[in-house]
């Protein structure tokens, strides 16, 4: 990934095997949108049939495939972005745990509404 968005100096406190030449690698994204990804195309489905129990309607999955790419690649960078905020600080130990609770949030408030409101109303 070219810099800007994933920019090793933000998200890494000096080298790291996933920065080449200054420029953040697909080994460090992929990871976590390929698990995102597959994790929220399962709950969007099990969401539509159990949770809301509507029908989504024929724009409803490229529309919340759309969201859930931008989503992910925002909720990546954050994770990096408070982990390397938080290692600088006495709560290092715990920075990794954050990052994670606060990307979770950020889809939390951001699919909820979505899917309740929106897809499968």
């Amino acid at each position: 990934m070219r810099r800007g968005v994933f920019d090793a100096k933000t998200l890494f406190n000096g080298p790291n095997k996933y920065v080449v030449d200054g420029v953040v690698t697909w080994g460090y994204v992929l990871p976590f949108f390929l698990s995102n990804l597959i994790a929220n195309i399962f709950g969007y489905f099990l969401n539509m049939r159990s949770v809301f129990r509507g029908k989504g309607r024929k724009w409803s999955l490229p529309a919340y495939c759309v969201i859930l790419f931008s989503l992910i690649l925002f909720t990546t960078w954050l994770q990096g972005a408070i982990v390397s905020a938080l290692m600088k600080t006495d709560l290092k130990a715990l920075a990794r745990t954050i990052a994670m609770y606060a990307a979770g949030f950020v889809q939390l408030i951001v699919l909820f509404p979505l899917e309740k409101y929106i897809l499968f109303k």
